[in-house]
């Protein structure tokens, strides 16, 4: 009896030790964690579905959007990645018909990354600081692949208002380096 008492304290001594020693090793883990991978801990925090209105500056009266837009972002890839999917509200879901660009967010080393699938048909590269409170995530542009006759994306920032809101500003650098500015202010649909 005695024994098997003596057994069933070291049992849940040692249970107590490594339970001991894995929030100690996740401490450590989460306090080495790059800048670039917190900052893209707070993006995957976003994912989910939004909505809401866009504000294009300057206005182009051929571009506004009379439609609120939709944003899809989701994790991806055993959480190495997150895809920010958008489009024009109430759209069918055809890209063959509609704008539906896509963005992959992921850390590069040290660096959080982000690549655009344009429609225009190229692939800018951007890489992101966040900001000292944590709360937004500032992206610049670092090169780009394929043609630029459309223009690029050049520019964005991802800020996080609170769990349910959240803003996008995109810049858009036009032929002749004219950048057009797009301000999305979102809501958590879901």
């Amino acid at each position: 009896m005695k024994s098997q008492r003596f057994k069933l304290s070291i049992a849940a001594l040692s249970v107590a030790v490594l339970l001991s020693l894995s929030a100690v090793v996740y401490a450590r883990s989460e306090a080495q964690k790059s800048d670039a991978q917190k900052s893209f801990d707070n993006l995957k925090a976003l994912a989910g579905s939004w909505q809401g209105p866009v504000t294009m500056v300057p206005a182009q009266a051929d571009m506004q959007m009379d439609k609120p837009i939709q944003v899809s972002l989701r994790v991806t890839s055993k959480g190495n990645a997150l895809v920010h999917e958008m489009q024009e509200a109430g759209t069918p879901l055809d890209a063959t018909k509609y704008d539906h660009p896509v963005t992959m967010f992921y850390v590069d080393s040290d660096r959080l990354t982000l690549i655009h699938y344009c429609d225009a048909g190229n692939r800018p590269r951007m890489t992101g600081k966040v900001s000292p409170d944590g709360k937004k995530v500032e992206f610049e542009f670092a090169d780009l692949s394929g043609g630029n006759q459309y223009g690029h994306m050049y520019h964005a920032v991802f800020t996080m208002v609170d769990a349910d809101h959240h803003t996008e500003d995109w810049t858009y650098m036009m032929p002749g380096d004219k950048p057009m500015h797009a301000r999305m202010d979102l809501t958590r649909t879901k």
